[in-house]
């Protein structure tokens, strides 16, 4: 044999063989889809998409995580529902263009929807079946990019309508995770704002809200506090963002349609072993069109239309909320919001309301409206400051009068080391062997579980534990045990959190009126805090570790984007639930009260979170709920946009001022109504001190 040709042969047998193998390791898991036998990649060290093609052309993908572990398919490069055509066809591309780039690759697909009349022509459905349509609905392109040192792979979908039709629902990137491995398992399931599911829970599922509530797979754009969906299984969690201000198609004049998330966990919708995260239009513009997976009124497209998707994939180590850290990560929070007036003149015009329309001579400070309640002699700590900083203000020597009297009824509130003690000894009573306290229903100062119960079910189980049931009295016996220099109560306090170790979502914050185990901010603040109080004293990495944790949990209850016309921006959802299965829906209304107690709490203990987690900017995100409580703050001269929904006796004082500068219970995030009963705002006074200090460098 020539031995200038033999070489070249045994290069060319194991280039083939490479090859070879690279198509072997390429077939794809999923079987129920049409498969030609043509195949190819294209990764990095976070991720490995495998791309295939169908009989009529590529048209699907395959998510592969590092280690090898088959995380998603991606069936389609589009689909469109035409209104009066019984099969919905999908798009799929003749050709691909793949490019090296700088910082990684890029795949172009040359998409166009099927036809459905060239796939029966010469078929035995040719002579009983007639579809008019002759050319492809929508053309245009589907782009992966992936760069090298990023985990964030990008999606472009670029199309277009040839024609005039009215579709009921044109799908973008429609992901089945877990199809064909760990179906429908899940460690959680997020979609941040609306629904946070764990192990076998279903999303929009009526463990913690009741039908029609309990629907929520194509909720109104607006309820999503963050542009993320999250599947987790065993360490693993699979992320798909988008714009929520992107126009996806629009015409005209007409309005304009915004990327629509659709999400199942398990796979209800199609019912399906699997997880559905995806994008469409037409959206859910208003609330009595949500969960409408093919839409009742269609999307009227014209000629030239165009429909576009901008979207994120990635694959994270971790839970759902490792997901969203990254996200994080990668966009960094948003700009907060310019507050309404500065902080240095909101503070000016809270005092001057306690010194005022808060103010009940004889009675202390507080809000005529269950004044039976609100009104006494107690005074916030930020007054005092305010008092000592401005003392040659009139507003201030007005104010030291009413706080000396309503010191002289108050006593100094401290506990002796007896009744520490005692306090601490009746925890101990309460504790559980294994650390854990329990739920008690009698002791709620409300009849919201009696109610929950007689109507539909009870709320929570007389004796089960949540993470905020344990946590609360667990960093409380700590406080106690560092006061006391008593070992017994630290010990209990430290089997307390230990006991907590393994929770993922935080619970039970709101466990006065809302279903005992619903995702809840209040308790990811107070176990965020109270382990690192934890980490403090007992020295244990670990405790660090999960207050850091526990802190981030908060970014799924948080706006962190907002509409053109509607301010959003850093308001907060306060539990993924109803209150009394019924009585108030926690996915469409904001509260901010929640989070501004955790990080008054943070400022309280000293603690500068920012530091503790330097990751995520938590001084950023600090002034941006702060700022958002301040556009919450009630001024009649203003705005008048203020209704009670259980004292509506006291609107007429809301207009004649007597709550000014007080801030409301909720906010809706639809209608950009608020409501409810009001709230002093102290809180947001603390909160305006403790950035004031920092950006100062005091603190």
């Amino acid at each position: 044999m020539n031995q200038t040709i033999f070489p070249k042969i045994v290069i060319a047998f194991f280039i083939l063989g490479s090859v070879m193998e690279t198509v072997g390791q390429n077939k794809p898991n999923n079987k129920r889809t049409s498969y030609s036998g043509e195949t190819f990649s294209m990764e990095n060290e976070y991720i490995k998409l495998n791309f295939y093609k169908r009989v009529l052309g590529w048209g699907w993908g395959e998510v592969i995580s590092p280690s090898g572990k088959m995380m998603a398919v991606l069936e389609h490069f589009g689909e469109i529902k035409l209104q009066d055509q019984d099969i919905p066809v999908r798009f799929v591309a003749e050709t691909y263009s793949k490019k090296k780039t700088e910082n990684g690759e890029e795949v172009v697909f040359d998409v166009a929807s099927v036809v459905v009349k060239e796939v029966l022509d010469n078929t035995s459905f040719e002579n009983w079946m007639a579809y008019p349509y002759t050319e492809p609905a929508i053309k245009g392109t589907v782009t992966f990019t992936i760069e090298n040192d990023s985990r964030f792979v990008k999606l472009k979908y670029r199309l277009k309508s040839t024609g005039n039709y009215n579709a009921q629902y044109i799908r973008g990137p429609w992901l089945k995770i877990g199809e064909t491995s760990f179906e429908t398992q899940k460690t959680d399931a997020l979609l941040p704002g609306v629904d946070w599911a764990i192990e076998k829970e279903w999303t929009s599922g009526t463990d913690f809200f009741k039908d029609p509530w309990a629907k929520r797979f194509v909720p109104h754009p607006n309820k999503v506090s963050v542009p993320v969906m999250a599947i987790s299984h065993n360490g693993t969690g699979v992320g798909l963002s988008w714009n929520p201000k992107q126009t996806a198609s629009r015409w005209f004049n007409y309005r304009a349609h915004r990327p629509q998330p659709v999400f199942a966990s398990p796979n209800f919708i199609d019912r399906k072993n699997n997880h559905l995260m995806g994008l469409m239009v037409p959206d859910a513009s208003i609330e009595g069109h949500e969960n409408e997976v093919v839409a009742e009124i269609p999307l009227e497209l014209k000629i030239d239309q165009t429909i576009n998707f901008d979207a994120e994939l990635w694959l994270s180590d971790g839970n759902s909320i490792a997901v969203l850290t990254d996200w994080v990560k990668q966009h960094g929070l948003p700009e907060p919001s310019e507050p309404r007036w500065p902080h240095k003149e909101t503070l000016d015009r809270i005092s001057a309301a306690y010194n005022t329309n808060f103010w009940h001579e004889g009675k202390g400070f507080g809000l005529t409206q269950r004044p039976e309640k609100s009104i006494k002699p107690n005074v916030p700590e930020f007054l005092l400051r305010y008092i000592k900083e401005n003392k040659r203000s009139k507003i201030a020597r007005e104010l030291q009068t009413k706080v000396d009297w309503s010191l002289s009824q108050m006593g100094d509130g401290s506990k002796t080391q007896n009744e520490l003690i005692k306090e601490g000894n009746r925890l101990l009573a309460e504790q559980k062997s294994d650390g854990s306290f329990v739920f008690n229903p009698d002791v709620i100062d409300k009849d919201d579980f009696k109610v929950a119960t007689t109507f539909i079910e009870p709320m929570g189980l007389r004796g089960e534990t949540a993470l905020d049931i344990t946590i609360r009295p667990a960093t409380r016996l700590l406080k106690i045990g560092i006061k006391t220099k008593d070992q017994r109560f630290l010990d209990a306090a430290q089997r307390a959190f230990d006991f907590c170790m393994e929770y993922q979502r935080p619970e039970a914050g709101d466990f006065w009126e809302t279903p005992l185990h619903a995702a809840n901010l209040l308790a990811a603040g107070h176990a965020a805090v109270g382990n690192y109080l934890a980490y403090k004293e007992f020295k244990d990495e670990k405790y660090k570790e999960k207050a850091i944790y526990w802190m981030r949990t908060l970014l799924a209850f948080t706006h962190l984007w907002e509409p053109e016309d509607l301010p959003l921006l850093y308001n907060t959802k306060p539990v993924l639930s109803s209150s009394d299965w019924y009585f108030a829906n926690w996915v469409r209304d904001h509260v901010q009260w929640e989070v501004l107690a955790v990080f008054a709490d943070v400022a309280q203990n000293n603690l500068k979170w920012d530091e503790i987690d330097p990751e995520i900017d938590w001084l950023r995100y600090q002034e941006g709920i702060t700022n958002a409580a301040i556009r919450w703050m009630a001024a009649v001269t203003i705005d008048r946009d203020w209704l009670p929904h259980n004292l509506p006796e006291t609107q007429d004082r809301y207009f004649r001022g007597e709550f000014d500068y007080a801030f409301p219970d909720t906010h809706n995030s639809v209608s950009g109504n608020y409501g409810g009963m009001m709230i002093m705002p102290s809180s947001i006074a603390e909160n305006i001190y403790y950035l004031l200090d920092r950006k100062a460098g005091k603190k």
